[in-house]
C-alpha cells in the first residue's frame, strides 16, 4: 500500500545554505529527495537554484542534449460525462443537446489526416459516458488497429474504471481485453492531484487517488506502459503536490511502468471553479521539484500549451527533456479558453535556440530521426 503522513507539512523551514546542500546531493545522484526536503524546497528554495539542479539531473539522465517531441492528435470521442468536475469546461452532462459521440467515420477521418501529416500516434480520451457499453470500446480499438498503422494511446484511468462500472467486469479483465483488442498504451489523465482532500473538493464523483493508482498498477502488470500527470492549482497546498509525487515514485519503484511525467496548471476560464490559474514561476518551481523527486521516471514534458512558448522553452532548463506533442487537435484545454497552437518548426526552433537537438519520437520515446 502507498501511504503518506501529512505531518510532514509542518516540517521546520530550512536555511538557504541547507537547501543548496540538499540540491547538490540530489542533483549529483548521491541521495533521493525526501518528502520533507521537497516540501522545504517548495517553501523556500531560490527558483534559479531549483532550475540549475533540475537541469543537472536532466543532463545526467539525457546527456545527448536532445529534446524530443511527437507528432500526434488528440481525438475526444465523446464529451458526455457524469463526473461533473468543477474544473472542466469540456464535458456536457448526459442528455445535454451539446453532447456528442463521434461516429466511426469521423474518427477515421481524423486518424487519416493525422497519418497524412506525419503523425504516429492518436491520443484518444473522452468523458465518462454512462451509456456506452464496454463492447463500444473494444470494437473501437479493434476497428482503428485494423484500418490504420497508428499507435493508440487511449483511455485514462477514470475511463477504464467507468468501463468496469458499466460492464460489471473486473479491472484486470477490462485491461486485458483492451490490450487484446489492440490498445497500446494508457495516458495519465484524470490524476489532477492524487490526494483525496483535493479530489473531494474539485471532482468528488471521479475516482479516488487509490483507484487511479490501482488502474496504473494493473496496466503495468499486464505489460502496458503508461504516462503519469499532475494538474495543480485546484486549491492544493505544496504538501499535496509532494504527496502526489511520492505516490507516483513509490508505484514506479514497484512496477517501472511510467515512461513519462507531465505537469501543467489548471486553466479556469469557462469552468465553475473559482480559482485563478497558477503562474509561470509556480509552474517552473513545480516542474523542477518534480524532476528532482521523480528520479525513476526518465522523461518529463514541457507544457507549452498551458504556459506558452517562452515558459515552455524555459522548462527545458528546469528539468524537461521533451516538448510533448505538436497537438494537431486538442479540445479539453481549449474549452477552458486556451487557444495556443504550435508547429513542428516552432518546437524545433525553440529547442535549437537553447543548444538542444530537436528530434521526433514515438510513444515509447524512441527517436524516429
Amino acid at each position: 500500500p502507498i501511504g503518506w503522513s501529512r505531518t510532514s507539512s509542518t516540517a521546520p523551514r530550512r536555511t538557504a545554505a541547507d537547501l543548496r546542500e540538499v540540491l547538490d546531493r540530489v542533483s549529483s545522484g548521491e541521495a533521493r529527495l525526501t518528502s520533507d526536503e521537497a516540501l522545504a524546497l517548495f517553501q523556500g528554495a531560490d527558483l534559479f537554484d531549483l532550475g540549475e539542479a533540475a537541469d543537472r539531473v536532466r543532463a545526467r539522465i539525457h546527456p545527448n542534449r536532445v529534446v524530443s517531441y511527437i507528432v500526434d492528435r488528440n481525438v475526444n470521442y465523446t464529451n458526455v460525462c457524469d463526473a461533473y468536475c468543477l474544473f472542466c469546461a469540456f464535458y456536457r452532462p448526459p442528455g445535454d443537446e451539446e453532447g456528442y459521440v463521434l461516429s466511426r467515420d469521423e474518427i477515421h477521418a481524423k486518424i487519416r489526416e493525422t497519418i497524412e501529416a506525419g503523425g504516429v500516434q492518436v491520443l484518444m480520451q473522452g468523458g465518462l459516458h454512462p451509456d456506452l457499453p464496454f463492447s463500444y470500446y473494444e470494437d473501437l480499438v479493434r476497428d482503428i488497429k485494423a484500418n490504420f498503422p497508428i499507435h493508440l494511446h487511449a483511455f485514462s484511468p477514470p475511463e477504464v474504471l467507468k468501463m468496469c462500472e458499466v460492464s460489471g467486469l473486473g479491472l484486470r479483465e477490462v485491461l486485458e481485453r483492451l490490450r487484446a483488442a489492440g490498445l497500446d498504451t494508457i495516458p495519465g489523465g484524470g490524476a489532477e492531484i492524487l490526494t483525496d482532500r483535493v479530489r473531494k473538493r474539485a471532482s468528488r464523483l471521479k475516482c479516488s487517488a487509490a483507484d487511479w493508482l490501482s488502474v496504473m498498477r494493473e496496466a503495468h502488470k499486464v505489460g502496458m506502459r503508461t504516462s503519469a500527470t499532475m494538474m495543480f492549482g485546484l486549491g492544493d497546498e505544496f504538501g499535496d503536490r509532494v504527496e502526489h509525487l511520492e505516490k507516483l515514485r513509490q508505484l514506479q519503484d514497484e512496477t517501472g511502468g511510467f515512461q513519462a511525467f507531465i505537469v501543467w496548471t489548471f486553466q479556469p476560464m469557462h469552468t465553475r471553479y473559482p480559482l485563478p490559474s497558477p503562474g509561470g514561476i509556480d509552474y517552473l518551481r513545480t516542474l523542477a521539484i518534480s524532476r528532482l523527486y521523480l528520479d525513476n521516471v526518465r522523461n518529463l514534458q514541457a507544457s507549452w500549451l498551458t504556459q506558452g512558448h517562452k515558459i515552455g522553452q524555459m522548462a527545458l532548463r528546469f528539468g524537461a527533456n521533451d516538448f510533448g506533442s505538436t497537438l494537431m487537435e486538442e479540445n479539453v484545454v481549449r474549452a477552458a479558453g486556451v487557444t495556443r497552437r504550435t508547429t513542428e518548426d516552432e518546437l524545433r526552433r525553440l529547442a535549437s535556440e537553447l543548444g538542444f537537438t530537436p528530434r521526433r519520437r514515438d510513444c515509447y520515446y524512441q527517436y524516429l530521426e
